[in-house]
């Protein structure tokens, strides 16, 4: 599972010039999952993962520092699937996807990881549309982008 993280002023999912989710402060998620992810669903590194998003201290408290997580901020989380996260270019100039997850296994683990993100923030994940042509807005605050990966925890 690899996960890029984005603190955001706002995030909007448009679909077909039609927006189809928007939040406010908080995270906006770019979600891929990999062949070997399956192995790590409902695992205690999948849950470890999931309770590690609304937790990281990367909002600025009144000093500016980053000691605040997004449930210090009340803020919300926009997920989106993104195949592309495990996209190879060692080779040649076209990206080979070989290594992300098929269609319906990623399809049930993101369904899977939004369940149990919400959970733990009930009420405030949002999500784009699973396999869609998705255009994004969005304004990262800092700017600030981290990645969280399975394979490095």
């Amino acid at each position: 599972m690899r996960i890029v993280i984005q603190r955001v002023k706002f995030a909007e999912v448009m679909v077909e010039k039609r927006s189809v989710a928007r939040i406010d402060k908080g995270l906006f998620l770019l979600l891929g999952f990999s062949n070997n992810d399956k192995e790590i669903y409902n695992s205690a590194l999948w849950f470890k993962i999931i309770k590690k998003i609304p937790e990281l201290r990367i909002f600025s408290d009144e000093d500016g520092k980053f000691n605040l997580s997004l449930m210090d901020v009340d803020g919300e989380i926009l997920v989106v699937s993104q195949f592309t996260l495990y996209g190879d270019m060692k080779k040649g100039k076209r990206p080979s996807f070989t290594n992300s997850a098929p269609y319906k296994e990623a399809k049930e683990l993101y369904k899977a990881f939004i369940k149990d993100l919400e959970k733990l923030v009930p009420g405030r994940v949002k999500q784009g549309i699973f396999g869609a042509n998705m255009d994004i807005n969005l304004c990262n605050s800092g700017p600030v982008t981290l990645i969280l990966d399975s394979d490095y925890m």
